[in-house]
């Protein structure tokens, strides 16, 4: 049985722009899951079942009793990536090494005029 709720958010990233967006893990969609010191790992890959990932996004614990985390891609890294739709999801190790997927959805990458 999960502990966490697992919950579909889809969001955009800017070609050559710096990418930072916070999430909340909850157990029921509303009261927040304390992942204070517990490890997230997050990939984005053109479909599910591609075998190389597009981008990892640094995931890093914002406020863990309140269950934020955020996912970060720097501007290099988003001028690499081609303009168009992805998929992507955040994993994470609760305390007693059970691994679940508590975020995951569709990225899609703007273009940009502007080259950096």
């Amino acid at each position: 049985m999960a502990v966490t709720q697992k919950t579909a958010v889809n969001f955009s990233i800017d070609q050559g722009a710096d990418f930072s967006k916070e999430f909340t893990v909850t157990t029921d969609g509303s009261t927040a899951y304390d992942i204070s010191g517990l490890t997230l790992q997050s990939q984005m890959r053109k479909s599910y079942d591609s075998s190389s990932a597009t981008a990892t996004f640094t995931a890093s614990v914002v406020t863990g009793s309140s269950g934020i985390y955020k996912l970060v891609l720097s501007n290099s890294t988003t001028a690499g990536i081609t303009a168009g739709r992805y998929v992507y999801d955040v994993m994470i190790t609760l305390a007693d090494s059970t691994i679940e997927v508590v975020h995951s959805g569709i990225v899609t990458v703007n273009p940009r005029a502007t080259k950096a």
